[in-house]
């Protein structure tokens, strides 16, 4: 990369480096002072001076010395901060590394092209400046960085866009809560404000917390390209917004309509379906609604009937909203329904309202069997009566103000608040006698998500786009598999979406968003037309070229033009981001070079309202598809299972993870946001249980590859444990402590060889470990490959922790200190390529650590690579691939733990008396030549150890140990039993599990034999090994079984 050849501009340390240093300095000398004081002190022991040197260093104290941009300054690992791994130490000063040697940016030839494998893109979901991120983020830029750096290190050009979305009504909602609680200039509503006051006010709220976002992300390592980071609202994505909306009105795929909308009266605005909660209620149920004293009552269903005209017949319906009986114009009735036969095309009077008729209609919708079998219908306020109400030419009456009151279509209500008039609408029946009854009515009520008001169906002139035409290329391109969507239920689940996708409503009543570029004609002289008329409205990029449409469509006549002051749905601009954020509708090299993306990871949740209007959109404007693959992560719940909300506490800021904070800490932030008091107090209540001491510091790279661990290849949604979370920290102090103790190991003069390749000298053990590395490596590629994240990770813990860490390493060490010169470098030199190979392979997951602890190894002659963010990533080797090696090795250390473990259950202290019976006659030969590798893995208790053959007889007097299918181990215990019948219960304990494994395994293979659309060679043969090995185990058991059952007749 040649931006990562630049020199390293030297920059001044900051003045807080420098306080913060001086700080320490001054605390150290302190704490020297005292420990001086302590040994002067009579009887004073230098034992607990040393106890007292241990304290002095707290890696909060920690001064990072490096100018920012430089390498890190490698201190010594004998350093008192860097004795033990600490978050804060490691992951200090590599981002303005990494950033300033320009690693993140896309890698691009002197000839403008890219690297011969290709581009990998991921345009990053961009961040609502809403406020800060949260963890489910945290798993997001975890899984798209792991991709990243994954085909960095595979050296295709890699592209990572990051941004920001502008949010439109979430961001205006929390900043007018906001005012609400802490006015500005005694101005606490948003009327107070101009509008571009306001939208002032948005953008310093954008800015302060699009830099918060950014600085949350570069924590936790996410390698973006910052010199392309884009914001919905810039100049030149809003002139990608503006371009398409003209471009589709003129085709015209974007009309104005008088229809129905979600409105939430407390906000003033229409809603998108994602903003709307369906809350279930299973009967009566009084719920907060803003802006109202007492609560109301939903869930109830309450019937009154209508006089017939000219008779004195009456019909009876009922409803869930009894307010909404002001806007009533018909009934509806089953056609072929006999009760109400006779009162088809009769009118009934309303009540309420003089001179109101309702005519009665026939029609197949009707569900005789709910309630009396007549439905009112209210065409302006419900979604189902609109349709009614068009198809049989009903009068539209709206009844309701914007801001929830009542207007004068509701005759002696209007004024009133709604839920208001719906108690008093009944009393009123009451009076009348046309009141039957209340009943518990299970049903759904609609919430803003916003403002936690209930929305209304409410019939406003909006600007809608035509979705069938754009949804049938969308569908197509998902079918024939040019678009991958992972998991399958996800991509059934978008089909059907799109399938039923009904036009989209794109008029927001906001004042934070895009202005649609629409413009409103008046012809001077001439009465205003409708505002639902689509003569009178014109579309321009500028608003000079839409009074030249104007003219041309009032030829000769003097035009007004006034612009529209709604805002469009924050998707819209959201789902132009893969192109637009690279220039689009420019012809730019980034649109060049990077378009199509490759991969789009996000929630399962939001892939009706994003990912498909992506799909849709690039299509129509590019005609190209906006990314090649849906990849979607399963939603994060807390400990319990719950969903993650602020009111409930279990919100968690990624940041306290990284650093930790008390418990009083998580509290004092519930009082920062705008939760209510009676939300503060079930927040913190959740908070006591779930994180009684606080959160620990648990730092990026343990939270990252604990979140990556998490997620599943299914979708399955995920809760978190922050216990968990700490434990991976436990494993990265692992991978450091083991790091240093090769470092040591090596000693500052090792030079490695030119290269990793055999050279024919390795013993056993190496061989082992390296068709280890080797399977490890296929693992991982194959997992990240196939989106099996959690395969992937599980393959490295498996490999550093229980392979190099618990068995090469240790028994490295007799060959280091024993061995031959030869032997000993031979595995010197295998501990170097395993283990910086296993860095290499954990870099995409725990890129600081990895950064920090590679960068400590010598380099290979010739390799002058500058950072393991764009070293090599390790591939299958088939040199490596030794699996005889590996058998026998396996049998050495199954041997060696069954050695002892028999020495431990029987508490042998004096010199055990040890067979090894090997099944077949590889094994035998094995054992034979291993036998010294197996006594020094076996422990320090004395052993005499025969090697019994094959067809040996089992020794008499002796207890096993089933170490596989090729041999196994028995210990002489006939002087040491004595209770031969607790001996004989305890291996009928071993049997009887081991037939439940063998029924376990039975089941697995005959699972894997109805699979047809998978290869499951390898997990067949895995099981089939598993399955010779559990049958020698039953042999072995039931004849250890029968002869303590001998030993105690």
């Amino acid at each position: 990369m040649a931006s990562s050849q630049a020199q390293l501009s030297a920059k001044p340390m900051s003045e807080k480096q420098r306080l913060k240093l001086e700080k320490f300095a001054n605390k150290k000398e302190k704490q020297t002072q005292q420990a001086q004081q302590q040994q002067q002190q009579p009887g004073g022991k230098e034992k607990k001076s040393k106890k007292q040197d241990a304290l002095v260093v707290d890696p909060k104290d920690w001064v990072e010395e490096t100018p920012a941009g430089q390498r890190k300054i490698l201190k010594p690992m004998e350093d008192n901060f860097l004795k033990a791994y600490s978050p804060n130490v490691v992951e200090s000063a590599w981002y303005s590394f990494w950033e300033d040697q320009g690693l993140f940016k896309p890698y691009i030839e002197k000839d403008g092209s890219l690297k011969p494998k290709g581009k990998y893109v991921i345009a990053i979901p961009p961040f609502n400046v809403t406020g800060k991120i949260h963890i489910g983020h945290a798993l997001s830029v975890s899984l798209q960085d792991t991709l990243i750096r994954w085909h960095r290190m595979r050296q295709f050009s890699t592209l990572f866009i990051p941004g920001c979305d502008h949010a439109g009504i979430a961001t205006q909602a929390v900043v007018e809560k906001q005012l609400a609680k802490t006015p500005v200039h005694g101005k606490s509503k948003r009327q107070d404000f101009s509008r571009s006051e306001f939208v002032q006010l948005c953008q310093d709220w954008k800015e302060e917390y699009r830099l918060a976002i950014n600085k949350a992300t570069r924590r936790l390592g996410v390698s973006v390209d910052w010199s392309r980071e884009a914001f919905t609202m810039s100049p030149q994505l809003s002139k990608a917004v503006t371009e398409t909306f003209v471009r589709l009105h003129s085709e015209g795929l974007i009309y104005r309509a008088n229809r129905l909308v979600h409105w939430s009266c407390r906000l003033s605005t229409a809603l998108s379906t994602i903003e709307v909660n369906q809350t279930e209620l299973e009967g009566p149920t009084k719920l907060d609604v803003p802006g109202y004293d007492k609560k109301i009552e939903f869930g109830t269903l309450t019937y009154f009937k209508y006089p017939i005209e000219g008779s004195d017949q009456t019909i009876e319906v009922a409803t869930s909203r009894p307010e909404t009986m002001l806007g009533d114009t018909g009934v509806a009735v089953h056609p072929q329904d006999n009760r109400y036969k006779d009162l088809i095309g009769k009118i009934a009077q309303h009540p309420i309202i003089p001179n109101r008729k309702l005519r009665i209609i026939a029609d197949e919708f009707v569900e005789r069997g709910f309630g009396t079998g007549a439905v009112k219908l209210t065409p302006a306020h419900d979604h189902n009566d609109f349709n009614v109400g068009k198809k049989h030419d009903l009068p539209f009456i709206n009844i309701l103000n914007e801001d929830g009151t009542l207007n004068s279509n509701a005759g002696p209500y209007a004024g009133e608040k709604r839920f208001n008039a719906r108690y008093g609408v009944i009393e009123e029946l009451k009076k009348l006698g046309l009141f039957t009854k209340q009943e518990p009515n299970k049903m759904v009520v609609p919430i803003c998500s916003r403002s936690g008001d209930v929305v209304e169906p409410l019939l406003k002139p909006q600007w809608w786009m035509k979705m069938e035409s754009l949804t049938k290329p969308a569908i197509g391109v998902v079918e024939s598999g040019e678009i991958t969507i992972q998991p399958d239920v996800q991509k059934r689940q978008y089909l059907q979406w799109m399938r039923n996708l009904q036009d989209w409503c794109l008029s927001r009543q906001l004042w934070w968003g895009h202005q649609i570029p629409a413009y409103y004609i008046t012809v001077e002289g001439e009465a205003s037309g409708d505002d639902t008329d689509n003569d009178y409205w014109v579309c321009g990029r500028t608003e000079s070229e839409a009074r030249e449409k104007a003219e041309q469509k009032f030829p000769g006549k003097k035009v007004t033009l006034k612009r529209d002051e709604d805002v469009l749905d924050t998707w819209f601009s959201a789902g132009l981001w893969p192109f637009s954020a690279l220039g689009w509708p420019d012809k730019t090299s980034d649109l060049e070079n990077f378009f199509p993306g490759t991969t789009m990871e996000t929630g399962w949740d939001i892939v009706p309202f994003w990912v498909s209007r992506m799909i849709m959109f690039s299509l129509k404007l590019t005609g190209k598809v906006p990314f090649t693959e849906v990849y979607c992560h399963g939603l994060l719940r807390d400990n319990e299972g719950r969903k993650m909300s602020k009111s409930l506490g279990n919100v968690i800021d990624p940041i306290d993870i990284l650093d930790g904070i008390s418990l009083d800490g998580l509290h004092q932030k519930l009082l920062i946001g705008n939760l209510a008091q009676s939300e503060v107090k079930k927040a913190e209540k959740y908070q006591k249980k779930a994180f009684p001491q606080g959160i620990p510091e648990v730092g990026a790279d343990a939270l990252r590859f604990s979140l990556v661990n998490y997620t599943q290849v299914s979708g399955a949604d995920i809760n978190v444990d922050v216990k968990t979370m700490h434990g991976y920290r436990k494993f990265c102090n692992k991978i450091y402590q083991a790091t240093k103790y090769v470092l040591g190991k090596l000693g500052d003069d090792f030079v490695p060889r030119e290269s990793s390749a055999l050279i024919g000298q390795e013993s056993l053990s190496e061989k082992w470990i390296l068709t280890k590395m080797n399977t490890a490596a296929k693992q991982m590629n194959q997992g990240l490959e196939e989106r099996e994240f959690s395969r992937s990770t599980q393959a490295i813990h498996r490999y550093l922790y229980d392979e190099l860490f618990d068995i090469y390493i240790e028994n490295s060490k007799s060959l280091i200190s024993d061995g031959t010169p030869e032997e000993a470098r031979s595995a010197m030199d295998t501990l170097y390529t395993t283990l910086e190979s296993g860095l290499r392979l954990m870099s995409p997951f725990m890129p600081f650590l990895t950064e920090e602890l590679w960068q400590r190894f010598p380099r290979r002659p010739g390799d002058n690579t500058s950072s393991i963010t764009i070293a090599e990533y390790p591939i299958y080797e088939p040199s490596f691939d030794d699996p005889g090696s590996e058998k026998a090795y396996e049998l050495v250390l199954g041997c060696s733990k069954g050695i002892r473990s028999l020495i431990a259950d029987y508490d042998v202290k004096d010199t055990g008396v040890i067979y090894i019976a090997p099944l077949n006659q590889t094994s035998h030969e094995t054992a034979h030549a291993q036998l010294g590798a197996i006594k020094s893995l076996s422990g320090k208790i004395a052993l005499k150890i025969s090697i019994l053959k094959a067809e040996d007889v089992m020794p008499a007097g002796c207890a096993v140990f089933p170490v596989s299918a090729d041999a196994n181990v028995y210990l002489e215990v006939k002087h040491r039993v004595q209770d031969a019948a607790k001996e004989a219960r305890k291996f009928k304990a071993k049997l009887d599990e081991a037939r439940r494994e063998q029924a376990d395994i039975d089941s697995i293979k005959t699972e894997l034999s109805k699979v047809q659309d998978q290869d499951v060679t390898e997990p067949m043969q895995s099981a089939e090994k598993r399955k010779q090995d559990i049958e020698a185990r039953l042999q072995a058991l039931q004849e250890t079984l029968v002869m303590f059952e001998k030993i105690q007749v």
